[in-house]
């Protein structure tokens, strides 16, 4: 039985940070946790005893944590802003490997951008999503058919998408986080022409 508290998901579950978790359990491979859902990066301010729900988080978060192991592997999420990546660097610090592989899309930026932004030691990959989800752009990314994951379940699929996500190659614009900001666009309202 993995737990997520041998795990580099550990402290960030022990920070209430982990939130509307889709699956939050060990997965397929021996010693290994998965979790999807959000990590809240700027709580609000609570009153008494009530749950606010955080100001912003990284979103619709794909991860794997192994036992044992101080760091997360592959991570891929969404940001409403680019300008949280400094947050998303921070509540993650000492998690991250300057090795792992680290897919953020961003609500902001230019939908034909492929960025490669550094904070510290850790290289963020930067990618528009735009009435998309993260599980599709990393299964389009990762080139995974869904037929291939069809007869697994959620900890498989997540597994099998991950395992090939380590992999991804692709020419990505190395950019520092200062260009990015200059560069970045106005934020788009998600409920924007949608039907009521």
């Amino acid at each position: 039985m993995t737990s997520i508290d041998n795990t580099a998901l550990g402290p960030l579950d022990k920070e209430g940070r982990l939130l509307n978790a889709v699956l939050k359990s060990e997965t397929t491979k021996a010693g290994r946790f998965g979790f999807r859902g959000d990590i809240a990066l700027k709580f609000q301010a609570q009153l008494a005893d009530e749950k606010r729900p955080p100001d912003y988080s990284i979103e619709q978060v794909l991860a794997i944590a192994q036992e044992g192991e101080p760091t997360i592997p592959v991570l891929a999420g969404y940001l409403h802003s680019f300008a949280y990546l400094p947050e998303v660097a921070k509540v993650l610090d000492g998690r991250l490997n300057p090795k792992g592989s680290y897919f953020i899309f961003c609500n902001n930026i230019d939908l034909l951008a492929k960025y490669r932004v550094k904070i510290g030691d850790i290289t963020f990959r930067i990618l528009p999503c735009d009435e998309s989800t993260v599980w599709k752009e990393m299964m389009d990314l990762a080139g995974v058919d869904k037929n291939d994951i069809k007869k697994f379940g959620t900890a498989g699929r997540l597994d099998y998408l991950l395992d090939a996500a380590k992999d991804i190659g692709g020419f990505y614009s190395e950019i520092s986080y200062e260009d990015g900001l200059a560069k970045m666009e106005p934020v788009k309202n998600r409920g924007e022409n949608r039907p009521v």
